[in-house]
C-alpha cells in the first residue's frame, strides 16, 4: 500500500519561505509522476507543481514560477517544495499526490495517491 506523508508546513510572514516535504512509503513509486496541489477554504484543490522521480519533467502553475522549486531525492523517497517569496495567497492546505498518468499532472482527479496535508499560513 502507497503512503504519502507530508511535513513542513507552519505559519510565516509575507515574503518568507518554506520547505514542504513528502514521504513516500510502500511499493517504488518510480513510474509515477509526483505532484503538489494546494486547496485554500472554500475553493477547488489547484495544481502547484510536478516532478517525475528522474527529474526529466518538471512544471509549475503560473502563479509560483519563479518562487516555487519542486525536487526530488530518490534515495529518500521523498519529494519536495521550497517556496521563496510566499504570499498571502499563498495560504492553504498543501497535498502531495502521486500519479501514473504523466499527460495529465495538473488534473488532480488523475492522481491515483494523495497525502494526509499539511497547512500553510501566510501573514501580511
Amino acid at each position: 500500500q502507497e503512503q504519502l506523508a507530508e511535513s513542513g508546513g507552519g505559519l510565516v510572514q509575507a515574503g518568507g519561505s518554506l520547505r514542504l516535504s513528502c514521504a513516500a512509503s510502500g511499493r517504488t513509486l518510480s513510474s509515477y509522476v509526483m505532484g503538489w496541489f494546494r486547496q485554500a477554504p472554500g475553493k477547488e484543490r489547484e495544481f502547484v507543481a510536478a516532478i517525475t522521480w528522474s527529474g526529466g519533467m518538471i512544471g509549475y502553475a503560473d502563479s509560483v514560477k519563479g518562487r516555487f522549486t519542486i525536487s526530488r531525492d530518490k534515495a529518500k523517497n521523498t519529494v519536495y517544495l521550497q517556496m521563496n517569496k510566499l504570499k498571502v495567497e499563498d495560504t492553504a492546505v498543501y497535498y502531495c499526490g502521486a500519479t501514473s498518468r504523466s499527460s495529465r499532472v495538473s488534473a488532480y482527479e488523475s492522481y491515483d495517491y494523495w497525502g494526509q496535508g499539511t497547512q500553510v499560513s501566510v501573514s501580511s
